[in-house]
């Protein structure tokens, strides 16, 4: 979705730094609170709270009380108040985009979409409201055997910092159509547009249905193995969607998962190679510095395809330039966090110890303007193999490695022998082919010819490590909801 051609370049922070529930703002209980970075500036951008425990506890308590009214109000009613939601979000959404550039590093223009994207999600969900029908079982004359769906209860939501607020509404929308009440923990390193996306919305929704609780590992933890939590839901790493699982089980919740991937894109020798060479750079997401689950981090090049496609890379790749995010023209933004930053030179520089050939990149920009900010030139690796650290490991950062291939079933296993199976791309002109390499591959979400895009209504999800669940489609709506079976006996004639 294209952003408009001129930007609103005002910033304009939340007000409310502090825990929202129950239809109000509250102090941390903690008493903590945490800096908040601009990652492309190395600038604060000012204290947000830092909650723990007993926070979640009283956001949980809230959502329990506005869960027993919410279930009950007519699911149309429902729907109006969700499509009121994103008529605020199309009216703020280049200022929601303004405070996620400045605080997760993405480009100001990419963000707008994402606030469009977060409407159209909230919009979606609406309209299914009153598809969540069960079915009947006949029985005979005698009795009645039907069954219905319910909402679950209290929904925690744990979002991730690459798309803070498209994940904070978007992920929230099915939840709160299928009648639960949600609490949502935004990320601790860019939490600011959760807290506005709260100010925006006061008031649509009645009080506890939607609650933002902001902090780190504490809260994610304490919302997992939360008595009153019904399900928990996250989109983060693999590490983090064990941990949630384990801290559910102690409530045996069930969990929905959009974890992390190492996602291949195949070339064969019969596929053109400049659209190759540009869907090799568009599945990188090197507009937000390749931090997303869904990027084509290994690309597998046929033999017969490959100089020509990596002559082509390094000559499209120049549209990707590091700039300032919040300024209209960055093509690519900041990676989100010092650690962040470290995490990805270190894999460069593994890279470079173990004999992938450096194409591109490799550094941080020379522009003096970026120089406290944390930035990663566009970096592309060639002749990478399995043994590579960059081969098996999700980096969630501009690197992409680049694999010759030449037998289809060697390559096959490599593209499976990573422990992740989120998405994959395949490009070839014979159908045939296509089609039974998608079937071949063990991933989640697969694109044949195309690369990158989501599609509502669409489950997105994925395989082996990578998650458990779909998402952006009718059966994210109907995961928050529980089947309940009704048997009536009817009395017999007099």
């Amino acid at each position: 979705m294209n952003a408009p051609a001129n930007i609103d370049t005002t910033l304009k922070l939340p007000v409310n730094r502090g825990c929202y529930y129950g239809g109000a703002w509250h102090a941390p209980l903690s008493g903590r609170e945490a800096d908040t970075i601009n990652p492309g500036t190395g600038e604060t951008l000012g204290k947000v709270a830092d909650a723990g425990v007993a926070d979640v506890d009283a956001a949980v308590a809230a959502a329990k009380k506005a869960f027993k009214e919410w279930r009950d109000v007519p699911p149309l009613e429902r729907a109006k108040m969700l499509r009121r939601i994103a008529e605020v979000l199309r009216a703020h959404a280049q200022e929601l985009a303004m405070i996620d550039a400045a605080d997760c590093g993405n480009p100001v223009r990419e963000m707008v979409s994402d606030a469009m994207v977060a409407a159209a999600q909230t919009e979606f969900f609406a309209g299914l409201v009153t598809e969540m029908k069960g079915s009947s079982v006949p029985m005979g004359p005698d009795a009645v055997n039907f069954s219905v769906r319910e909402p679950r209860g209290v929904i925690g939501r744990i979002i991730p910092f690459n798309h803070p607020f498209m994940f904070c509404m978007g992920k929230s929308a099915a939840p709160l159509a299928a009648g639960n009440t949600v609490v949502v923990k935004p990320p601790e390193q860019s939490p600011l547009s959760s807290l506005r996306l709260a100010e925006l919305i006061d008031g649509i929704l009645p009080p506890g249905v939607f609650n933002v609780v902001p902090g780190g590992k504490e809260v994610g933890a304490a919302l997992a193995g939360h008595r009153d939590v019904a399900m928990v839901a996250l989109v983060g790493s693999v590490p983090t969607g064990r941990a949630v699982m384990r801290a559910a089980s102690d409530t045996v919740k069930p969990v929905m998962l959009e974890l992390g991937g190492k996602n291949a894109l195949i070339a064969y020798p019969d596929a053109d190679p400049d659209e190759v060479a540009g869907a090799v750079i568009a599945g990188m997401n090197f507009t937000w510095c390749g931090q997303s689950c869904g990027s084509t981090s290994r690309a597998f090049i046929h033999e017969k395809l490959y100089d020509a496609v990596l002559a082509r890379v390094k000559e499209k790749i120049r549209a990707y330039k590091p700039g300032i995010p919040t300024d209209p023209a960055t093509t690519m933004g900041a990676i989100v966090s010092k650690v962040q930053f470290d995490r990805v030179m270190d894999y460069i520089a593994s890279a470079r110890q173990e004999g992938a050939r450096l194409i591109c990149g490799g550094s941080p920009p020379n522009d003096p303007r970026l120089a406290n900010g944390f930035y990663v030139e566009p970096t592309v690796f060639a002749d990478v193999t399995m043994t590579m650290r960059i081969a098996r490991e999700e980096i969630f950062g501009p690197v992409l490695g680049v694999f010759k291939w030449s037998e289809e079933a060697t390559m096959l296993d490599q593209v499976n022998s990573v422990e992740y199976g989120l998405t994959c791309s395949i490009w070839s002109n014979d159908i045939s082919t296509a089609h039974r390499t998608a079937a071949a591959v063990e991933a989640g979400f697969v694109w044949i010819n195309e690369v990158g895009k989501h599609f509502l209504g669409v489950p997105f999800g994925g395989v082996k490590q990578s998650g458990i669940g779909r998402e952006e489609c009718f059966e994210e709506m109907l995961a928050f909801t529980q089947e309940k079976n009704i048997h009536v006996r009817l009395r017999p004639k007099p």
